[in-house]
Order: structure tokens, then sequence, then C-alpha cells
């Protein structure tokens, strides 16, 4: 039996797919563990380095666009909102969302898929022209070369969150995306610890009620943001067509797997939690039930520069090949 290299997560509803309960037709899932995840992102991107890799699906359409070969499967196991994601410093006297023009706002990187979720939102529900906003980035991209010209720099080796308390920048994106990180990207990603609440340097939310404004915004557009997919590169999937289908049909069946002991998505109180806001299913599978959220992260990237105008906007030309009712 071939074996595929297989770089995921940890996410308890692909599991059963790496410990092999839930099998790829034809295929043995050979895991490599990859702390955190991220880092096999550059390295799948740059050197081909693994058969199957979840990837960041913005990092995933500029890939496309450079020609690099990968294809993906549409499985998104990873779904998150975003309004509550924006940091502002403590003195910065930010209070609503256009009041971050003109000011210095920190990112990991500029194509970081949960910076593009949350500049599509500040510019398209608020009106903010995020060209008069200065990124403040850390890290590298993933593809390079398309950054543009109102992105800074960091060159002294401080974390996002140490400029962020310092008032050095007036807001950032939180967790992975910016302040979740307590030294520069080559220090192996420590955890960063937030301040007490109500220190004098302690950042608040630009969205207090983040979680409402989330749900609305979901029910009046239907975006959902994706935050992962399924990359496979593309030699193996011109050897075998059939395998984009196998994937697929494992994944939707690790998840079923998973379901069927945890109904109530108790492992991930997060998802959990998304899944009660929707009321349905927080990762669901498939082109069509996430067309929305697919046409809105093309229309983003786009607009944002990370994407060419002539990029395609057929969703299905985004994927191999295959058989993907919902899941």
């Amino acid at each position: 039996m071939n074996k595929l290299t297989v770089v995921l997560g940890e996410y308890p509803h692909a599991q059963p797919l790496l410990d092999g309960d839930a099998e790829i037709d034809g295929y043995l899932a050979e895991p490599v563990e990859v702390k955190p995840v991220i880092g096999a992102y550059r390295r799948m991107i740059r050197d081909l380095e693994f058969d199957v890799c979840e990837l960041a699906p913005v990092s995933y359409l500029m890939a496309r666009q450079e020609g690099i070969p990968l294809t993906a499967v549409p499985v998104f196991l990873n779904r998150r909102f975003h309004h509550g994601d924006v940091q502002c410093a403590a003195h910065s006297g930010i209070r609503v969302p256009r009041d971050l023009e003109g000011r210095r706002v920190g990112v990991r990187a500029y194509s970081v898929s949960t910076g593009v979720w949350v500049r599509g939102v500040l510019r398209e529900e608020y009106g903010v022209d995020i060209d008069k906003i200065t990124w403040v980035v850390d890290d590298d991209d993933h593809i390079e070369g398309r950054v543009p010209s109102n992105v800074e720099r960091v060159t002294d080796g401080r974390s996002l969150g140490e400029l962020l308390r310092s008032g050095e920048i007036d807001a950032a994106l939180t967790g992975n995306a910016g302040t979740g990180r307590a030294g520069a990207p080559r220090a192996g990603w420590t955890a960063a610890t937030d301040p007490e609440p109500g220190a004098d340097d302690s950042p608040y939310p630009l969205f207090p009620e983040a979680g409402t404004l989330a749900v609305d915004h979901y029910l009046r557009k239907g975006i959902y943001p994706l935050h992962s997919l399924i990359a496979v590169r593309s030699e193996l999937v011109e050897r075998d067509p059939h395998l984009p289908s196998a994937l697929y049909a494992a994944f939707a069946d690790s998840k079923r797997r998973h379901l069927a002991a945890q109904p109530d998505w108790s492992a991930v109180p997060r998802l959990a939690r998304q899944g009660r806001q929707l009321g349905g299913d927080p990762v669901p599978y498939g082109i069509k039930v996430n067309e929305p959220s697919l046409n809105a992260m093309v229309r983003f990237s786009k607009d944002q520069g990370l994407l060419d105008a002539d990029f395609s906007t057929d969703l299905r030309s985004l994927f191999a090949v295959g058989d993907y009712q919902d899941a």
C-alpha cells in the first residue's frame, strides 16, 4: 500500500484519519508532527516537503497563482470568527474602526489569513481605508513579493505583544496572527503571557461585543472564515486522479467517527461555541456549502493585492477534480 506523509494540526475530528481508523482508499497515512503546524506551511510551499499538508488558505491561493505544483481538497479543519481579534493599545484612544486609519497595527505577516479576513471585514463592513493603516509585521510571508508600501518590518527582535503594551503600535491582531507569541518568530513561537486585566498596559478589544457582531455578520453575509485547507502535491494527483476523492472521503469519515464519540464538540470548546452560534456543523467540508466564504476569501485577497485582478473566480478550479459532496 502506498504511504502518504500527512501533516495536520491538532484536531480531534482529524485524529481518526491519522490513527488509521478512517482509511484513505489505497493509501496508508504516515503522520508527520510539526508544532506549531504553521511551521509546516512554508516548508510545503517552498520545498513540497510533504505529500499532504494542512495549509493556510490564502497562502494556498498565492501558491496557485505562482504556479507552485500544489492542489487542494475542500476540507477546512479550522474556522473562526475575527471581530474579537483586534486589540487596541491601552492609551491609543481608538474607539471605532475608522480610528485605525493613520495608525500602526501589528500582524505577524501581511498575508496571514487572519489579517486578510480582518482587513476585509474592516473595509467592507465599516468603511475603513486599510491603505491608510501602517501594518507592522515581524515575520516573512510564505510567498514573498506581494507586500504593499504601507507595511513596516520590526527589525529589533521585539514581539508585537511588547510593542502593543509599550504603545509603539496602536493595535494588533491576537494569537498566532499577532501578539500570541512572546519572542521573535525564529525563537520557537513561545506562547505570550497576557498582562493582568486592568493593568495600565492591558490592551482592550476594538469590538467589545465581538461575538454578537460576528454572528450578525455571518447571518447577513454567510461568511464563515476559513483557516485551513488540505493541500496535496500535484504530482500525486496527476499520478492517481482518484486520490483527492479518497482523501476527502477519509476526512469526512474521520469527522463522523469523532462526532459519534463526542457529538457536542466538547473536545474543542471554541468549535462547540461556533456550532451553537451557527446552529449547525462548525467545520463543514465541501465547495457548495462554503461558497460565500470561498468567494469572500478570493475577493478580499484580490482587494488587498495578494492576488492578481484576473485570478480565477471559478471555485471548482481552485481544487483538484473530485467527488466533494457536502460533509
